[in-house]
Formats: structure tokens, sequence, C-alpha cells
């Protein structure tokens, strides 16, 4: 089930909070219009996902589709990913057009919008204005078949919702995702080896133990170049090729790699993370 997907998730407390709260309340919403009761939800499933990248907002955006169509409350529960290139054209006309297409794509499920604070970008972005004013208008024409997620980094979302005051009436939720931890992008990174049947050697975990919680310091200070959980899937797609090519070498030699060799990242595969530029964003 969707909750259950989310809970196996590492991390992200306030986040699995607030989706259980929202599943409850629209659970009880059911039972009070069964009732001839009113609702006491606002209505609107539009969100605010704020956060630096690699903190798990698409992932989650996912796990909310599928949980809305679980509930009726999507038909089909899929997933669509824009930005400002997907929805604003450079020629007058083509905009609206875009930003139709896009919704279209998304009815039945959720519309993620990442990086939504480029949308409008001054006030001089009249094709941004557009684009804006035109998925307002067709999130209100297809209120009952349609959520829409705004994605960002926290300062930037922030501004763009003072900016336009429209959207906060729109974007009644604001979740926040919080940074990971040293220790949660540790268990992250254990976790995907596993799921590959792959383990880190003791002197590699050092290794990559120091690199996570490099990472980890630096997102806390507000250096954007730490990537967050993005930081472990790059790390482990480098090891693996790093892996690859010291495992090919012994091939060469005419050595035949044992069944542990095959499954263990050693120091020697990730020692590129112990490099004091290393933040995992690319």
């Amino acid at each position: 089930s969707p909750l259950k997907q989310l809970e196996n998730i590492v991390g992200l407390a306030e986040v699995k909070q607030f989706v259980r709260s929202l599943q409850a309340q629209l659970l009880l919403d059911e039972q009070r219009k069964k009732a001839g009761l009113p609702t006491l939800s606002s209505g609107s499933l539009h969100m605010v996902f704020s956060g630096n990248p690699g903190t798990g907002k698409t992932t989650v955006a996912r796990i909310i589709a599928a949980l809305l169509a679980e509930l009726g409350l999507l038909t089909s529960g899929h997933l669509v990913e824009a930005d400002r290139a997907a929805l604003v054209a450079g020629y007058v006309g083509q905009t609206a057009i875009k930003v139709t297409n896009c919704v279209k794509e998304a009815l039945g499920g959720i519309l993620f919008v990442d990086e939504a604070y480029t949308l409008v970008q001054g006030d001089k972005d009249s094709f941004g204005r557009e684009a804006l004013d035109t998925l307002m208008k067709l999130m209100e024409d297809h209120r009952d078949e349609l959520v829409v997620v705004f994605a960002g980094y926290s300062e930037e979302m922030e501004e763009l919702l003072k900016a336009n005051p429209g959207l906060r009436s729109r974007f009644p939720t604001v979740i926040t995702f919080a940074n990971y931890s040293a220790p949660e992008l540790m268990a992250i990174c254990e976790g995907l080896l596993a799921a590959e049947q792959l383990a880190l050697s003791p002197a590699g975990t050092e290794v990559v133990q120091g690199a996570l919680e490099a990472v980890a310091a630096k997102a806390a200070t507000g250096d954007r170049r730490a990537a967050n959980g993005r930081a472990v899937r790059n790390l482990i797609e480098q090891a693996k090729r790093q892996q690859a090519l010291r495992l090919g070498e012994m091939a060469a030699r005419g050595e035949q790699p044992t069944v542990a060799q095959l499954t263990e990242i050693a120091d020697a595969d990730v020692q590129f993370a112990a490099r004091a530029d290393w933040l995992g964003s690319s």
C-alpha cells in the first residue's frame, strides 16, 4: 500500500506524519458525507513541497498520488513532472498551449512542478505570468480531477507565494522536507546497496561514512552543492563503475572474482568520495 511504501522510506518523520493525517482526514470526510454531515477539510489538495534537492519530494508526491487514487479522489494516481521549460514558451500564444497539454496529461493524477519558483522570473516575465495564470485557471476548471504540487527550495518557494497572493489560498498546505542526517544517508546507502546484493567492506564503510557526514554538515549550512539523498545515489553509481573497472582488471590478469568480491564495494571503489570537494552533486 502507499502508506507502507512511505513507512519504508528512511527519515522524513514530519512528512510521514502529514501523510498519515491527510489520509485520516480524507477517510473522516468520507464518513461524514455518508452521515449527511459537511466535510471538515478545506477541499483543496494542492500542496507546496519546500526543501533542498534530494530530500524525497518527488518520491513522496508519487506515494500521495497513489494514496489519493486508493481513496478514490484521483482516478489514476499517476505523476507528471514538469518545470519551467515544459510550461513556458518563448512565443506569444504558445505558453497557454504548453500548460494545457501538461495539465491534460496529468488529469486523474498529480502535476508535479519542480523548481516552481522559476515560473515567474521578475515583473517583466509576461510568458511566465501567462503560464501561472493559465495553470491557476485550469486548476479551478479541473479541481476534482487534478492535484498540483509546487516544489523547490524553501526560501524561493516562500518568495513565490509572497509575490503571488492568490497562490497561498490555492496551495493551503506547505510541507517542509528537512535535510537528511548523516546516519539517515548511511541507512539509505546500505538499503540501496542491499537491494542490488552489494555491501560495503569495513574500510569502504569508513570512507562512505566520512563522505556522507561531510554532505550532511554542508547541507545543514545551506550549501546547495550538498545533494542529500541524491548524493547517495550518485555515490553508489560511481562506486559500481569503479568496482567494475577493478574486477575487470582482475579478470584481465586471469583471476576470476569470487562471489564475495562480486558483492563487495571495497574502499578503493569509493576513494573518490574522500575528496574534500566531493558533495555528491555529480
